[in-house]
């Protein structure tokens, strides 16, 4: 905790007073681009990975990226439809990331027998479990799990299609749906690619989107 309050008093010493004007005007409002929905992993910074400034970003966060259908969420739900109907974010990036406790776990189900609201939460995922395990079963255990990241990525697409906001938007064509992979070991970030119908590095340009 001590790390973290000498961060705060550098935070307010430092960084604040030389953004001062920024912070002046995120005051009033917001206005981001972007809605981002990732885990809520420790080892993923957003701001960080995206080098994003305060306000540029509206994140939400929970274990395994999972975007509930409508009608079955609370929380996510509520954040999807103020991003997309108030905030107008013009790209939802759904970020999946490698090692991901959240997948393991989709795929060895008695390992959160004793966690039963986690196991609830994850259960929303059975679709992405049952496609790779029936399809993908004899991959080694590492290509496993990267097939079932890069999948639960996309099946959140899906979801997020079933929510009146989003495919409002989706038929004005000005909203796009994005579904990335981040390698927290060499810092590579995989988007999926429209055309290919794979997951392909981002190298400062974006592959056609997926939505």
């Amino acid at each position: 905790m001590q790390k973290l309050l000498n961060g705060l008093v550098a935070f307010q010493n430092s960084v604040f007073e030389n953004e001062r004007e920024l912070f002046s005007r995120l005051a009033t409002g917001q206005s981001p681009d972007t809605l981002l929905i990732t885990c809520s992993d420790s080892r993923i910074s957003p701001d960080m990975l995206l080098q994003a400034r305060p306000g540029e970003l509206f994140v939400m966060r929970n274990a395994g990226n999972i975007v509930p259908p409508y009608g079955q969420g609370g929380g996510e739900a509520a954040t999807l439809e103020y991003a997309v109907a108030v905030l107008k974010v013009k790209d939802i990036v759904v970020l999946g990331h490698s090692d991901c406790g959240a997948m393991k776990a989709l795929l060895s189900p008695e390992s959160v027998t004793s966690l039963p609201a986690v196991a609830n939460w994850l259960s929303q995922a059975e679709s992405t479990r049952r496609v790779v395990v029936d399809n993908h079963g004899d991959l080694p255990k590492e290509e496993m799990l990267d097939k079932t990241i890069g999948l639960n990525v996309l099946r959140q697409l899906d979801n997020l299609r079933t929510h009146p906001a989003v495919a409002s938007r989706l038929e004005k064509g000005d909203l796009h749906l994005h579904a990335w992979v981040y390698r927290i070991k060499d810092g590579t970030v995989l988007a999926f690619d429209a055309r290919s119908r794979s997951y392909m590095p981002l190298a400062g340009k974006e592959v056609a989107v997926a939505g």
